[in-house]
């Protein structure tokens, strides 16, 4: 035979390659096939099988916090709800049996307005009857828009049976809460000052408003000490002229309801003369703020007359600035202080929180003269039939001429706004239902729950909610609305007092409204259900605060619903929760059950935009999830979310997607690179016991090991940023960066079914189990893509499956842990020389090159334990260790040297190693020895690498 082949009988080597399959190719158009998984998923009905492969299993109950039903998913709630799902799935993988059942807050003024474009409104162009069942129709329409978006993102849950508060079971369950809490004690009626839209016609919750600027008018007022000789006994000095304590306010409009002045008992304040266009008179001020107050009243020299604490002034008579037939006390309060104003404060029962509390000990009068739409009542003192800003500068001028404005100066300063209407609401006092925050200890019980009981994910959480509820005022829960869910209580016309059968009342409604809705009580009348004592009784016509809807989901939801469990393990939603859903939430379980509704919370951030800016219409800077799926998919979408830090602000913007985009697609092409080399692997018959893996291939499982403890701590503690920078890790340093570009020669070239190939199949094999595991709750269709295609898959789904028990070798005696991670190092300062080499065009591939290393002697102890393996894991043709010496080119790596030059020989036209036996084996030309074993023998042993 001659040295070279013809054409005619020529060997194509090349067809001697294991070369990897294309199963798992990447195909474009990832949203249109998400779209095809998603029918087939729940046509076979995967929620279900996921819930049946857990029966038995301890239980881990994520409750859903209601979106409202009103309006398309914005990429809040696309955070919210993949969040959820990503806990609820990890949780599935850990063993848990974790249901999710999504709902929706379907009653409320949102949906009254936006019915109201459609109808009119109720009693001028339809009855409440059919109003009602107007909004029930559009809510219903609104929970179909969210829900097929919820479902296209990849979010599991029982989506065919969702809680609505609008079911009428629901809306029974809510009544009877009500009834609890009313049992327990929390419930009173009051004519107090709560937050007042005039634009809603309603009471608003705490959780219902918001803080922006507002100009306001703010004036200085003089309350003229009535009786002088009074005054002079108790300040102990003669006072003659006439003396007014001043106070500041921004709501002059609040004036006519003003019943006294408060000061505070320890405050220092001065009695000073000053001269003024009126003439000489007096003024009493907190004395740190004599000289300020002055200065805005354009006085010079005020002269102290006398010095005295607050306190010497209680009971003083003072003369009301605008109604002559009013006098008004002095009071004492510790709510007042002396950093700003004047250290007086204007006090109106019917207008102010603080107000309506130091009035209730001095017993004042709460006078509300102003109407629900900020018209002043026909009964008001004075502009009766004005609206409230109409009238302020009337006010003002009144004051002017009555001698008693100090000053006035418009200020700009953060003031409370309908969330809704994004107007100025007003505090003001009508008759209301309230849970009473101390009458019964509620206040104290809940924060020892926070205190004690419940677990906070970011730890920041417990302080907030913490804070907001030892402020709180009474929760207002009764509304003036059509749409929502009625409190049916029967009050007597007289006492006041709720009727004595109110338990029993309370069941008889909840049962009506089961069968009929909320209709069952609004359609009928009192004699329904009282019978004669109708006569004295009214029936209340209110309806209940939403959040009260939302926030007794625990009693109406997890109690009711055999598959969840109350308490709950978490409940997870934004910031703004924590005034919202979650208080309300803690409040009515602790008024009810004694102890928190939830064993932990979760809270994320609010999305910007790359500039640090909230998502607005007016912006124009609104990214909505349904377009960057239609560019990414769900997976895209997933990951953007998972490998955000949700403690604190998400940014989204092109340039961050582009990145989510960069990272899912390495994870991707890993993925495809792992299947496609299992080509033809049967681990039922190829599969070799880890202990007879080849060094490199137990060190990859070791790591992975180490990576999945790492990715299974992340999900139990709920830190998805942290999983998905271990996956992405996982893949750029330890197999793209490493592993893999090693296994490629073995892979490729070695017999088909050599132990070599076979053993970085099985290591292949074993990491593809857990790593399909470890993305499937965050990228959970590209999970499922694959999952069918790992080799002899029994299970259908990997949403069923639980984590997988990566295989670690025992073996003491091959290559350990520490001494990979040196060859590792050396490995990479190695491509550093091998990159220079081809930069200076000494070689060209890193297979052209030989690789000389000088090492001190711990690392050729390390080096020597592969011999000739050392090429393979450095990927070049020769690799030599020589005694450490000042030859080659320095290295971050103390005690090494390297350099690079061509290799010697001739390159295999089949393995494309430059070896000098290339071309030496007459009946094999163009061969190395090793791919002539490999090609025509029992295939090459390998121990190592």
């Amino acid at each position: 035979m001659s040295d070279k082949q013809t054409p005619e009988n020529a060997v194509d080597y090349k067809a001697t390659l294991n070369l990897p399959g294309t199963e798992f190719a990447m195909k474009a158009n990832l949203a249109v096939r998400e779209v095809k998984w998603l029918e087939e998923w729940y046509a076979d009905n995967i929620y279900q099988e996921i819930r049946a492969s857990r029966i038995g299993k301890k239980k881990y109950v994520l409750h859903d916090g209601p979106p409202y039903a009103n309006g398309q998913i914005h990429l809040g709630h696309a955070v919210n709800k993949v969040l959820k799902d990503i806990i609820v799935k990890s949780r599935t993988m850990d063993g848990f049996d974790a249901p999710y059942v999504p709902g929706w807050d379907c009653h409320g003024l949102p949906i009254e307005l936006k019915v109201e474009e459609k109808v009119g409104k109720v009693g001028v162009k339809v009855d409440a009857s059919t109003f009602r069942k107007a909004c029930r129709e559009y809510a219903m329409s609104q929970v179909e828009l969210q829900r097929k978006d919820f479902i296209r993102m990849g979010v599991f849950g029982d989506w065919q049976q969702p809680y609505l508060t609008m079911n009428f079971k629901q809306e029974a369950d809510i009544v009877r809460a009500l009834g609890e809490i009313e049992k327990a004690g929390h419930i009173q009626p009051g004519l107090k000052p709560v937050n007042w839209c005039m634009d809603c016609g309603s009471a608003l919750a705490e959780a219902e408003v918001e803080y922006e600027d507002k100009k306001s008018d703010a004036i200085d007022v003089g309350f003229g000490v009535v009786d002088l000789a009074d005054l002079s006994a108790r300040v102990g000095v003669s006072v003659s002229d006439p003396t007014d304590i001043v106070i500041w306010t921004t709501t002059p409009w609040t004036l006519p309801a003003n019943q006294a002045v408060a000061l505070h008992a320890e405050i220092d304040y001065q009695l000073v003369q000053v001269q003024s266009e009126r003439g000489q008179q007096n003024l009493i001020l907190a004395k740190d703020l004599v000289e300020s107050a002055c200065e805005r009243y354009k006085l010079e020299n005020p002269k102290v007359l006398a010095d005295f604490t607050g306190s010497k002034l209680e009971n003083l008579q003072l003369q009301h600035p605008l109604l002559a037939e009013r006098q008004v006390p002095v009071i004492l309060g510790e709510h007042v202080i002396a950093t700003s104003g004047t250290g007086a404060v204007h006090t109106a029962p019917g207008h102010g929180v603080d107000d309506y509390k130091v009035g209730l000990i001095y017993n004042l009068k709460v006078d509300n003269p102003v109407g629900g739409n900020g018209v002043y009542l026909p009964t008001a003192p004075i502009f009766a039939g004005e609206h409230i800003y109409k009238a302020n500068p009337k006010i003002i001028e009144a004051l002017s001429v009555a001698g008693k404005l100090w000053a006035h100066n418009p200020i700009k300063h953060s003031y409370p706004h309908c969330w809704r209407h994004k107007t100025p609401i007003i505090f003001r006092a009508t008759p209301q239902w309230f849970i009473s925050m101390d009458e019964k200890g509620l206040r104290q019980d809940a924060l020892n729950a926070i205190e004690n009981d419940i677990g906070f994910v970011p730890d920041w959480g417990k302080n907030r909610i913490e804070s907001m509820i030892e402020g709180r005022p009474d929760w207002c829960i009764s509304r003036q609305r059509t749409w929502g869910v009625p409190i049916p209580f029967f009050v007597h016309k007289d006492t006041n007092e709720l009727h004595p059968r109110t338990p029993e009342l309370i069941e008889e409604v909840a049962k009506l409204i089961e069968q009929e809705g909320i209709d069952g009580w609004f359609n009928r009348e009192a004699k329904d259900f009282i019978g004669a004592d109708a006569e004295q009784y009214n029936a209340v016509r209110d309806t209940l605060d939403v959040w009260f809807d939302s926030g007794t989901t625990h009693y109406a939801v997890l109690r009711q619903r055999p598959e969840l469990t109350d308490p709950a393990d978490l409940y997870l939603e934004g910031s703004d929760q924590h005034r919202g859903w979650f208080q309300s939430s803690l409040l009515t379980s602790i008024a009810i059950n004694k102890r928190a509704p939830y064993k932990g919370l979760l809270t994320h951030g609010f999305v910007v935009d790359e500039k640090g800016r909230k998502m607005s219409k007016s912006l124009g800077n609104i990214i909505t999830p349904q377009d960057i799926i239609k560019d990414m998919g769900a997976d895209g979408l997933r990951f953007w979310i998972a490998s955000s830090d949700y403690r604190y602000e998400m940014t989204a913007g092109k340039e961050i997607f582009s990145r989510a985009s960069d990272g899912y697609r390495r994870i991707r092409n890993t993925l495809r690179f792992l299947l496609a080399n299992l080509n033809g692997f049967k681990p039922s018959t190829d599969a070799l016991p880890v202990d007879q893996l080849i060094a490199l291939d137990q060190y990859i499982l070791q790591r992975a090991a180490e990576v999945q403890k790492t990715i299974q701590q992340a999900y139990e503690e709920m830190n998805f940023h942290i999983v998905c920078s271990a996956l992405t890790n996982f893949c750029i340093n330890d197999l793209g960066g490493f592993y893999l570009d090693i296994i490629k020669d073995r892979q490729y070239t070695t017999k088909a079914d050599s132990v070599a190939r076979h053993s970085a199949q099985t290591a292949l094999y074993h990491i593809v189990q857990a790593f399909v595991r470890w993305m499937s709750p965050i990228l959970s269709f590209t999970a499922q893509e694959a999952w069918p295609l790992i080799p002899e898959q029994t299970e259908k789904y990997v949403f069923t499956a639980e984590w997988y028990d990566i295989p670690v070798s025992s073996n003491a005696n091959l290559v350990s842990e520490a001494d990979w991670q040196t060859l590792i190092q050396v490995k990479s300062a190695v491509n550093k020389q091998i990159e220079a080499a081809r930069n200076a065009k000494l070689i060209g591939s890193n297979l052209s090159a030989k690789v000389e290393l000088w090492a001190n002697a711990d690392l050729q102890k390390v080096l020597n334990q592969l011999g000739d393996e050392l090429r393979f894991v450095l990927i070049t043709s020769q690799a030599l260790v020589h005694d450490f010496a000042e030859q080659g080119e320095a290295t971050d790596i103390e005690g090494l040297r390297v350099q690079v030059s061509a290799a010697d020989g001739e390159k295999c036209v089949r393995c494309w190693h430059v070896l000098p036996d290339v071309n030496t084996h007459v009946d094999h030309p163009g061969l190395c020895g090793r791919c002539i074993i490999n090609v025509t023998g029992r295939g090459e042993e390998r121990k190592y690498a």
